[in-house]
């Protein structure tokens, strides 16, 4: 029995043989020829034979050794027929030793493999994708042995991307091959964020296509690969320990990449197909296309989740390998972003002037990723299954966040209808624009102000032209989501003077820091909660570390400068948190006055109502308030016990349901009684329909996204509120899991412009 070293040796002979024969010169089909003459030769096969598939996904037999020469081109099966369409069905290799006794063999007699009993066939696998069959075959009934079909796969791998990216492509019968999906295709999501685009597909973890697939230096290869590994082990392991400035994963995510990344299988397989010829690069596309195949077809959906594990794992190996991972991005000017999911400091990342659209396998409306892509006007529709193996980078793509729907390649009529459709859209901006300077009164005459929720520096460039009459809720917590560091004194002083003196005289509230949950720093150690929406974050946190929560009062006082300031605490449960959160802003008052510094000329100090205790406890909580808002993201997520970033539940409940609209209707009668300033900040103040519901409750205060303060203003505008009134109140009464419909009828009933 051959060493380990001749017998990598010979495969190396063998891939250079079968790369030379590609590259060298005549028609394309007498390379193919030449190259299962040279298979079949090396591995003692009476038989070799390519199958490719076409666009229209039949496979046909494009090349064969030991076969009927008159089959080639001849010999076409549909998907899933026979062995071969078994093969590119599984994504993975059938080794059989009687091959025509088995289920799913289809007999050809054009063919002439009568005689022929075993049967190896795997995969040419491209990007996760299958684009061919090869196969090796021999009279005598055998079972090929683990090192056999471990060569045919490298063999395949190598030809996948010899085919696909030489000239061959473009040669003859193989113009036709389905290298990539080509065909129009339309994928129905969920609506994240408002808008329409259309643009090219930008991956946000774009592949590292290996520059050279086969290894001069095994050696040196194999000590480039540890050496990878290494290094993204260990820059791993100082993620979790909260020390580097990587601001994309979370503590969970990041967990999983340790196991993973720390996984002998995984690296196993790395070293094994580098020992058998690849570069490292060639070998970690090796390894992820057979996960991709192989868990891509998983019903499981743990299973399939362990794929995207391994798909971000793979690409962070391939940026150590290359070492340019840190590079900026290049967009193209009309970029359409598709990943999996996105952290909000993911986004802010990429060139806001040329990214038009965001496209998402999963996520939620509520996510901050989606938050944030509504705060910069950015189409969004998420929950794809599927989507970043059915486009290629720079496939055309179509986002249409009105109707939850991607269109992948889009047929020219698709994009005419879109084209007129965004003319529309450009038409009723143009008369939002119109409405900028006209108050928001309803048609009775009560006085709605319209207030703008922002986070960003870019929020403060476009606070006049939407009409806005202030900043109902200034995020503060997305400076420190996208530093690589606690941001000092210094810089968060600057940022709120910088918010302040784009105000002017509109009132602007800053809430202070809302982190925990789904928002991780990772400059800041974090324990893995069971349930972190549930845990420690907002204002638990900013009380359990009171030297956070202080720093930063201190920096809203110091850029107030002697104006006005408003300060609100988010996720307040109990009296209590707000009495000790209050004390710490009258502390920092007191502070910044012995030291001679000015303290604001009038301070505001309220509390965002989010956990539903507090609602049963505002006769306690609202004599200590200045003012209070409501945040419905929140909010609904605890009345209905269902997480706003899980897709699984957080579509399960309305805003529009009697609960939802009778614990609103209990907190604004609060405040009337009281006579406490209420507002209304989630993302249900910014929807046009939802907005004439929390008028009809007596709500006076709306902050929203800046795109929904045009719709919404127009909405007002059409609304008789005390008619609105008297049919909401009546509808809250219903027994209905929602009255949504019912209040689209009424709202059709008044006439109202939604």
């Amino acid at each position: 029995m051959p060493s380990p070293n001749v017998a990598t040796r010979g495969q190396r002979s063998l891939l250079r043989q079968i790369r030379e024969a590609l590259a060298g010169g005549g028609p394309a089909q007498a390379r193919l020829d030449m190259v299962v003459r040279i298979i079949a030769r090396s591995m003692v096969a009476e038989v070799c034979s390519l199958y490719m598939r076409r666009a229209s996904s039949d496979m046909e037999l494009f090349a064969t050794e030991g076969l009927d020469p008159n089959a080639v081109h001849v010999t076409r099966m549909k998907p899933g027929e026979g062995l071969v369409g078994e093969i590119m069905r599984l994504g993975r290799p059938l080794n059989l030793s009687d091959a025509p006794n088995h289920p799913a063999f289809s007999y050809r007699p054009e063919t002439g493999e009568d005689p022929f009993h075993a049967f190896m066939g795997v995969p040419l696998l491209r990007g996760g994708r299958a684009i061919g069959v090869l196969v090796v075959q021999n009279r005598t009934e055998r079972v090929y042995s683990d090192d056999e079909v471990e060569d045919l796969q490298i063999v395949a791998m190598v030809l996948a991307e010899m085919v696909a990216g030489g000239e061959l492509a473009a040669e003859g019968h193989l113009k036709g091959i389905d290298i990539a999906p080509t065909k129009p295709e339309r994928l129905k999501g969920a609506k994240f964020a408002d808008g329409l685009a259309l643009g090219v597909v930008v991956l946000h973890e774009p592949p590292v296509a290996p520059s050279q697939l086969l290894a001069e230096d095994v050696g040196a290869e194999d000590a480039r690969l540890k050496t990878a590994i290494s290094e993204l082990q260990a820059q791993i392991d100082f993620m979790l320990e909260g020390q580097h400035g990587l601001v994309e994963a979370s503590y969970e995510v990041l967990e999983t990449y340790k196991m993973f990344a720390h996984d002998r299988g995984w690296s196993r397989s790395l070293e094994d197909a580098v020992r058998n010829g690849l570069t490292a690069e060639a070998a970690v596309e090796r390894v992820r296309s057979e996960h991709r195949a192989r868990l891509g077809q998983a019903r499981d959906p743990y299973l399939r989740e362990r794929l995207h594990d391994f798909e971000d794992l793979a690409d962070r190996l391939l940026r150590h390998l290359s070492g340019d991972g840190a590079a900026a991005r290049e967009l193209p000017e009309n970029a359409i972003l598709v990943a999996r999911n996105l952290g909000p400091a993911d986004l802010l990342e990429y060139d806001r002037t040329k990214l038009k659209g965001l496209l998402l396998e999963e996520g939620s409306s509520a996510s901050h990723a989606a938050i944030v892509a509504r705060a910069l006007e950015i189409p969004c529709v998420g929950r794809l299954t599927g989507l970043r193996d059915k486009v290629s980078e720079g496939d055309p793509v179509i986002v249409d966040a009105e109707t939850g729907e991607a269109y992948l390649r889009p047929r020219p009529d698709v994009i005419k209808s879109l084209q007129a459709r965004l003319e529309v859209r450009l038409q009723r901006r143009a008369e939002f624009a119109k409405l900028r300077d006209t108050p928001a009164y309803t048609r009775d005459g009560a006085k709605i102000t319209l207030l703008m929720n922002a986070g960003l520096d870019v929020d403060l460039d476009i606070l006049a032209e939407t009409g806005a009459e202030g900043i109902g809720l200034f995020r503060t917590e997305f400076q420190f989501m996208v530093a690589e560091e606690m941001p000092r004194f210094s810089a968060q002083a600057a940022l709120y003077g910088r918010v302040m003196d784009a105000a002017g005289d509109m009132p602007v509230t800053f809430r202070t820091l809302d982190l925990g949950g789904d928002k991780v720093l990772p400059y800041m150690e974090a324990e893995r909660e069971d349930n972190p929406a549930l845990g420690w974050r907002a204002i638990r946190m900013g009380l359990d570390r009171p030297a956070l929560l202080r720093l930063q009062l201190r920096a809203l006082i110091a850029a107030a400068r002697g104006r006005p300031l408003r300060i609100m605490f988010p996720l307040v449960a109990s009296v209590d948190e707000f009495r000790a959160a209050r004390a710490l802003v009258d502390h920092e008052v007191a502070w910044a006055q012995r030291r001679g510094r000015p303290a604001p000329s009038r301070l505001d100090v309220g509390a965002m109502i989010e956990a539903p205790a507090v609602i049963w406890h505002l006769d306690a909580l609202l004599p200590m308030t200045d003012f209070v808002s409501v945040g419905t993201n929140d909010l609904m997520q605890y009345l209905f016990a269902a997480d706003r970033g899980n897709p699984r539940v957080s579509d399960r409940y309305d805003f529009l349901s009697p609960p939802a609209l009778r614990a609103l209707e209990t907190i604004q009668r609060a405040c009337a009684e009281t006579g406490t300033p209420v507002s209304v900040c989630g993302e249900m103040a910014g929807r046009p329909l939802e907005a004439f519901v929390l008028t009809a409750l007596g709500f006076e205060r709306l902050s929203m996204p800046p795109a929904g303060i045009g719709p919404v203003k127009q909405m007002v505008l059409s609304c008789d509120r005390e008619a609105a009134r008297r049919g909401v109140s009546t509808l809250i009464k219903s027994s209905a899991g929602s009255i949504r419909n019912e209040i689209e009828t009424l709202a059709r009933k008044l006439y109202l412009a939604i």
